[in-house]
């Protein structure tokens, strides 16, 4: 992968970020609108995160919309939770089933033992990894079969049942989700796209190889890139006004970054630290298009720290997108505390 780079502003790539994320305006309700919100799957590993994601995204999010028909709920790239389209199931489990001998046939074997101890049937997974008599974290391997999936809500075991295995090449799946990682992580490394795989950088890097005939390389503020080629009209372009405020939860795929990517986001060493911090982290709040403070939320109680004074337009529109938080089993109002 070689060639004149193009040179890539930190203003055009948070604006490009955004506008694929669907960050600046809401998409129309739908499952097409849901499919483009998990475009590059939604980290659900804090209970209902993936919920906050979509409401940030689509208009009209109601409190059930993360169990939409249309999407199916999974442990994903690095064993995580993800809720992604059911018609993308292949692409984040066999885009990150290994390569070698030993690994995939750890993944087959378990995926096996598993479909003949639920026989078409759902289990919680504790129950299930003492039915196969393994340690239940152990079934994660097995999704990157693509035959595994789970429904969790936060409070509880998840529940674990197998369906048919995709029909998909698993080449092919992963260098969809490659592509799927640079339009929406773009500018991206091979490296970071390893890392957020977990897949690791040897085999990031032989995607990207796999994929250099579409692939632009960029010059960022923080070093050489690449997107995909027909990504770089929409980095090219002049930015759209940015929404008044969101709510990030904590690994919304604006969030989820690593490196260099998080002194892109968020420049400041010590707001870094609030951001992503060494145990649970925080959501992000998003105003006029920059990350300017953190949040969290307790219950029907939630605080809101700001890294610079807002306007009174600004917290009036912060205030509103806290109201409209699709909260399973929070009723009235939520009570915000600014924590200035």
């Amino acid at each position: 992968m070689s060639g004149t780079r193009l040179e890539l502003t930190r203003a055009q790539i948070l604006a490009f970020r955004r506008q694929v994320g669907a960050l600046d305006e809401r998409l129309p309700g739908g499952p097409s609108s849901l499919r483009r919100a998990a475009w590059a799957g939604l980290q659900d590993s804090m209970p209902r995160a993936a919920l906050l994601s979509i409401h940030a995204r689509v208009a009209g999010t109601a409190p059930s919309a993360w169990a939409d028909p249309s999407l199916v709920q999974l442990w994903g790239p690095r064993f995580s939770v993800f809720v992604v389209a059911a018609c993308d199931l292949a692409v984040f489990s066999l885009g990150t089933l290994p390569d070698d001998a030993k690994g995939r046939q750890r993944a087959e074997d378990l995926a096996c033992r598993l479909q003949a101890v639920l026989g078409g049937g759902r289990m919680p997974y504790g129950e299930a990894g003492q039915a196969l008599g393994v340690h239940p974290n152990r079934l994660r391997y097995a999704a990157a079969t693509g035959t595994v999936l789970i429904r969790w809500d936060g409070a509880r075991q998840p529940m674990v049942w197998t369906v048919p295995a995709p029909e998909m090449d698993a080449r092919k799946a992963r260098l969809e989700l490659a592509r799927r990682y640079l339009h929406i992580y773009g500018p991206a490394t091979p490296e970071a796209f390893g890392r957020w795989a977990g897949i690791g950088s040897r085999r990031g890097v032989a995607a990207f190889d796999a994929l250099s005939a579409t692939l632009t390389p960029v010059r960022t503020p923080y070093g050489d890139a690449w997107i995909l080629a027909r990504d770089e009209a929409s980095c090219r372009a002049a930015a759209g006004p940015a929404a008044p405020a969101r709510l990030l939860p904590s690994g919304d795929p604006y969030l989820l970054l690593q490196g260099v990517d998080r002194e892109l986001l968020v420049p400041d060493a010590d707001h870094r630290q609030a951001l992503w911090t060494p145990r649970v982290w925080p959501g992000g709040l998003l105003v006029g298009g920059e990350i300017v403070g953190t949040w969290r939320r307790s219950d029907a109680a939630m605080s809101v720290q700001p890294w610079r004074r807002l306007s009174r337009a600004e917290r009036e529109a912060v205030a509103a997108e806290v109201q409209s938080l699709p909260l399973p089993g929070v009723r009235g109002r939520i009570a915000v505390r600014w924590e200035d």
